[in-house]
């Protein structure tokens, strides 16, 4: 059997190649496979179908909520809350090991042999397991405003920011900050800009995944609260692919200076961060193939 790239086949269907690609992670052409960072799709193969279910959630959302409910170890869900937290934790400069990480998730408790670890990593983990529950049990809920501050309200919840009068958590910033070196929005236009941003959005019928990080893009440029941008924008987009039929993804510390290089060329230059996010996603798609769940 002959195979073509990605490329090739967006070529030969008039598609995007972002779109031939998400149908491959997403499992909808029939003998598709990666080899390293490339897809290998069968010459032959039909275009997918572009109708979806709609009502329906995904298979990986109902394993999800399944395996989160009844406590399952050594699933997608206990893999997912591991990786997602350790990895978005250690963008923002935590010092935990994932090792730790896995850990604290499996037994509450630090490894007490290891270099001291600082308090407010530890609770910060906590919440962010507790931030991914939240968001698998609210997948298919309209974004908000409220529901927006709710994760940042149990992300930065206990922690030494929260003792500082000057700090709101679960509400926006009161002092100006910068993200990049660049300038973001001044507190007062905060809940202007975010309800601006939160309307466009929800006026898009079929959201694909350039939509979700246009998204992502705008929020982190708006940058609404004093800390924990980064972690709350990322739980975001890992909601919204879960709500509608997207292969989510994790942006690994290794990937990190690309996902900010991409951050910082949207929309000009989209491809940077498509690109990181759909090696990511590439990434993720292995994992539902070890577990034997279609996306």
């Amino acid at each position: 059997m002959k195979y073509i790239s990605a490329a090739e086949f967006a070529v030969k269907h008039n598609i995007a190649e972002r779109t031939a690609r998400h149908y491959c992670a997403c499992g909808k052409i029939d003998g598709a496979f990666l080899t390293g960072k490339t897809w290998n799709i069968p010459q032959d193969a039909p275009l997918p179908p572009r109708a979806r279910k709609h009502g329906k959630e995904m298979p990986l959302l109902t394993i999800l909520r399944e395996q989160m409910t009844n406590g399952i170890k050594g699933g997608i869900y206990h893999k997912i809350q591991i990786s997602l937290t350790y990895n978005s934790n250690h963008i923002e400069g935590s010092q935990l090991t994932e090792e730790q990480t896995r850990h604290i998730f499996e037994t509450k408790s630090i490894i007490a042999d290891t270099a001291p670890a600082r308090i407010d990593d530890i609770i910060e983990t906590n919440n962010h397991f507790r931030c991914v529950d939240y968001i698998i049990q609210h997948a298919l809920t309209p974004l908000s405003e409220s529901m927006i501050c709710e994760l940042h309200r149990i992300l930065k919840s206990n922690t030494s920011d929260s003792t500082l009068s000057w700090f709101a958590v679960g509400a926006y910033k009161r002092i100006e900050n910068e993200v990049g070196g660049m300038d973001t929005t001044p507190p007062h236009l905060v809940h202007q800009e975010l309800q601006k941003l939160i309307h466009r959005y929800k006026r898009i019928k079929k959201k694909a995944l350039d939509d979700i990080l246009d998204f992502h893009h705008a929020f982190e440029r708006i940058h609404p609260f004093q800390d924990g941008n980064g972690r709350v924008g990322r739980l975001i987009m890992f909601k919204e692919c879960l709500a509608h039929h997207i292969v989510p993804f994790i942006i690994s510390d290794s990937l990190k200076a690309f996902y900010y290089r991409g951050l910082a060329n949207w929309p000009h230059l989209p491809g940077y961060l498509r690109d990181t996010c759909l090696t990511a996603q590439d990434s993720f798609k292995l994992w539902l193939v070890k577990f034997g769940i279609k996306g």
